[in-house]
Formats: structure tokens, C-alpha cells, sequence
């Protein structure tokens, strides 16, 4: 199953939920919304950063993931970002993918 790492930042409206849910609950919705989605929740952090929460997932496919995004975005909490992200086994077999590609200029 692919893994994404979902980045969000709170909005103020989100930041309102997260006082009075506090972590834990928000977590466990988290948890509930990638099962219930047929994936596994593998991680999830708050951060002092660029991001307030980092969630680590797998998930079936890529249209979960973008149906996830959307569901959490339209529910105006939070603004979230999904990063695919490759094994490095899948690495080693792109970077043994032929390719044709002329750099700009040539």
C-alpha cells in the first residue's frame, strides 16, 4: 500500500477544535478517517514548525489520499498538503526507468 505524509497547518477555526478537543481526541479522529478510508495510520505529530501536524499513512491509492485532502480542507479546520512518498526499492526501480528527455537549450 503507498504511504503519503500528510502536512497540515491549523486554522483559527481549527485551533478553536484542538483547545477544546485537545490532541488525543484529534488523533483519534485521525486514526478513524484513514481506517475508515482502508489505510493505516502509521504516525502522527504536532510540531512547532511551518506545520502544526504530521501525519504518516498508507493508504490505497492516490485518489484516497486526494479524497482525504478534500474532506479535511472542506471542513475549514485545517489547510493540508499530501506528499507521495516512494521506498527506497521503488527508488532504485525509477532510477532504472529509461527515459527520453532533452534538457532546455539542447
Amino acid at each position: 500500500m503507498p504511504a503519503f505524509l500528510l502536512r497540515s497547518v491549523y486554522t483559527p477555526d481549527g485551533i478553536g477544535g484542538l483547545t477544546r478537543d485537545g490532541g488525543t481526541k484529534r488523533a483519534e479522529v485521525v486514526r478513524k478517517l484513514v481506517e475508515d478510508a482502508g489505510g493505516q495510520l502509521l504516525s502522527m505529530h504536532f510540531a512547532f514548525a511551518d506545520d502544526d501536524t504530521y501525519v504518516l499513512c498508507d493508504l490505497p491509492d492516490h485518489r484516497t489520499a486526494a479524497a482525504l485532502a478534500i474532506r479535511i480542507g472542506a471542513a475549514r479546520g485545517l489547510r493540508t498538503r499530501v506528499t507521495p512518498l516512494l521506498t527506497p526499492a521503488e527508488v532504485d526501480e525509477a532510477t532504472r526507468t529509461q527515459t527520453d528527455y532533452t534538457p532546455p537549450g539542447d
